[in-house]
């Protein structure tokens, strides 16, 4: 029976490709000269450091640009608010990875709400959806990337 699952996955290699690439724009760009400024990434999140607001706000849209040149969804990116500690101004971003409970809950309603003849059943942190027939798997992806759900999805493990 065919079937495929949806998941929500990182690469955290280029992740962290995206994340070098930044910390050398800062480097080179004229409005950072001079300015403690830098991005780490870690497993789970990203700290950018500055000293001030308006440098954060920079950070933010160098990164996000740096991130989608690698294709890496925007949406899988959590800001957190920034905290100043002494001179610098710290922000968290958080990396979402995994479908949690509740998205995978209206996963699978939206499927059920559309009628469609296939079954998604949730699997730890991600869904299976399985159907009769190939196009009717394929309807589900098109319906699923026209929703409006928080993460970004992968769909893969697709088997005839």
């Amino acid at each position: 029976m065919p079937s495929f699952d949806v998941v929500s996955e990182l690469d955290m290699h280029e992740v962290n490709n995206a994340v070098d690439q930044a910390n050398r724009e800062i480097g080179t760009r004229y409005d950072f000269k001079g300015v403690n400024a830098s991005f780490e990434a870690s497993d789970s999140d990203i700290t950018m450091a500055a000293e001030g607001d308006f440098q954060l706000q920079q950070m933010r849209d160098i990164l996000i640009n740096k991130l989608v040149k690698r294709n890496i969804d925007p949406k899988a990116l959590d800001f957190n608010a920034p905290a100043k500690s002494g001179m610098q101004v710290k922000q968290q971003v958080g990396l979402k990875q995994g479908l949690d409970q509740p998205t995978a809950k209206k996963i699978v309603k939206l499927i059920k709400d559309k009628k469609m003849k296939v079954q998604a059943a949730i699997q730890g942190d991600q869904v299976r959806v399985t159907g009769k027939k190939r196009d009717d798997l394929q309807q589900a992806i098109a319906m699923l990337r026209e929703a409006d759900i928080d993460l970004p999805l992968q769909y893969n493990n697709f088997r005839d």
